[in-house]
């Protein structure tokens, strides 16, 4: 099988770009994918992110691009605006010597009369969430009659967000004879669903968890009470110099707190969550991608298409709730074969949860200790004293050596140089606001999660819709105060309100598919 881009039935602009781009050797994915999508076949492509999913599918789709024809080719879905900037950016890259060519990004969140501007100079590639694109639609702004290939990118996160309508109104929307593919980090009876009713003969291809989590990224916990998590944190990052650190935390009221603490402390960071203004978000990750912020803190929905390379390391501050959050979450290191970092901060009582993830990535997480104050206290000096002696012997310190002087002088001689000196370096490494503090309860409580597997449920997930509600625990409401608003308000009774998730903001239910519209409405 051919392992190089170089060695691809594809043009030579193409390749230049890629090779531009800095790649040379194809990922996994790439390899078992582009030669089946420049063949024309439909794909089923089972990829977790960081596994160089968007050239997989990207190469093929520019390939086969008429840059003299306006008419919109290639259409692709994603679930998060982040996301389809990520793609469109990426694309844009790989086709930058192809001249002609013309992508746009379409998503919630952006004012409608840029993108109709956008719209207005006939891109042949457009990436786009599926609920904006349906606005479009009942616009006719945007025709898909003329579209030759559909990607669904991260097709199980568009479907647990509640997508699924709005994908089979796009597909039918579709011509017949299009090239459809699908990559998804998981195959889901939903999944297959899809592929069954708007593809063709599909080739499945698959790259594991395993092969990304194993094989590219080094992962370690560390056993911490939560009163200390925040602590630690900070001397992971201290000990490790980390240039670009990815924070995940499970809601957005712990990425604000976490946030607000490690700038309190003195360690610049940005949070990154969905209440925040599109505007907000483009220009924290902008910072991030080019630089100029070296610690972003983030939830698993809002890090949805972050795409940067060279983050030195991915830190779990809360555990995920879900196995498939861990491979998302860690694939945003280790990209595109390069070697990365995760740790994860685990109470005592997290500890079985963390090794139900092990047994679903097929990997080991190594436990390690925490840093201690004397190491960070031992680099920080190191790092302080090496940056000092770039000025010794240089007239860049005369007036600071001259407020020496003039100290010791008048001191009488009180002081050695060498305690001066230590306590200069005592202050520099004191932190700011050390008396800052995260407070956290002594433990999170455990979060149950059904798993599939009994009859009962294979039969369930075929009928029942999962929902999303902007609801939860914060607002008072139980599990049964749930079930009695779903009742009153849509044709539903209490009773077929099923499989109830409660978190801070919001929960989700399940409910008979064919209830799911009246829900919606009620």
């Amino acid at each position: 099988m051919t392992e190089l881009f170089n060695d691809l039935n594809i043009s030579e602009d193409i390749k230049n770009s890629v090779f531009n781009m800095g790649y040379s050797e194809m990922t996994p994915i790439q390899r078992e994918s582009i030669p089946l999508m420049l063949e024309g076949f439909d794909i089923v492509a089972q990829a977790p992110t960081g596994t160089g999913k968007t050239l997989a599918f990207g190469i093929p789709l520019l390939e086969k691009i008429d840059t003299k024809d306006p008419s919109l080719q290639a259409l692709i879905l994603c679930p998060t605006r982040e996301l389809a900037v990520q793609i469109v950016e990426e694309l844009k890259k790989a086709g930058s010597s192809m001249t002609g060519l013309r992508i746009a990004a379409i998503y919630g969140g952006q004012g409608i009369d840029r993108q109709l501007a956008s719209l207005r100079q006939k891109p042949q590639i457009v990436a786009a969430t599926p609920g904006r694109l349906m606005d479009h639609m009942r616009r006719k702004s945007i025709v898909l009659d003329k579209v030759e290939t559909v990607v669904l990118d991260e097709a199980d996160e568009m479907l647990n967000m509640g997508f699924r309508e709005d994908i089979d109104t796009i597909l039918e929307s579709v011509p017949d004879d299009r090239q459809t593919v699908l990559f998804s980090a998981t195959i889901s009876s939903d999944i297959k669903r899809i592929a069954h009713s708007y593809q063709r003969e599909a080739r499945t291809v698959s790259t594991t968890a395993e092969k990304l989590t194993v094989d590219l990224v080094k992962q370690y916990y560390i056993e911490v009470k939560p009163k200390n998590k925040a602590d630690v944190l900070t001397r992971l990052i201290d000990v490790n110099g980390f240039k670009l650190c990815l924070v995940f935390c499970n809601t957005k009221r712990m990425v604000d707190d976490l946030t607000g603490f490690l700038n309190l402390r003195g360690y610049p960071s940005e949070a990154l969550h969905g209440d925040m203004k599109q505007s907000s978000r483009d220009h924290v990750m902008e910072a991030f991608r080019k630089g100029r912020l070296s610690i972003l803190v983030a939830t698993d929905v809002a890090a949805r298409g972050i795409d940067v390379e060279d983050i030195d390391a991915v830190i779990n501050f809360d555990i995920p709730l879900d196995e498939e959050y861990y491979v998302h979450r860690i694939g945003r290191t280790g990209r595109a074969n390069r070697s990365g970092l995760a740790y994860t901060l685990c109470t005592p009582r997290e500890v079985p949860r963390l090794k139900s993830i092990m047994r679903y990535t097929r990997s080991v997480i190594e436990p390690v200790a925490a840093p201690a104050h004397t190491d960070v206290e031992r680099i920080k000096a190191d790092v302080l004293l090496g940056g000092a002696l770039a000025y010794i012997g240089t007239s860049n310190i005369l007036r600071q050596r001259a407020y020496i002087d003039k100290f010791m002088k008048e001191s009488g001689g009180a002081y050695e140089i060498a305690d001066i000196a230590a306590a200069l370096l005592k202050q520099a490494m004191t932190p700011a606001n050390p008396a800052a503090e995260l407070i956290l309860p002594d433990e999170p409580p455990v979060i149950k999660r059904k798993r599939e597997g009994t009859e009962r449920q294979k039969r369930d997930s075929g009928t029942a819709a999962r929902l999303f509600l902007n609801i939860g625990r914060m607002d008072k409401v139980s599990a049964r105060d749930v079930a009695k608003l779903v009742s009153e308000n849509a044709k539903v009774s209490a009773r077929q309100v099923k499989g109830i998730s409660m978190y801070d903001k919001f929960c989700f239910i399940e409910v008979p598919k064919d209830r799911a519209d009246s829900v919606f409405r009620g």
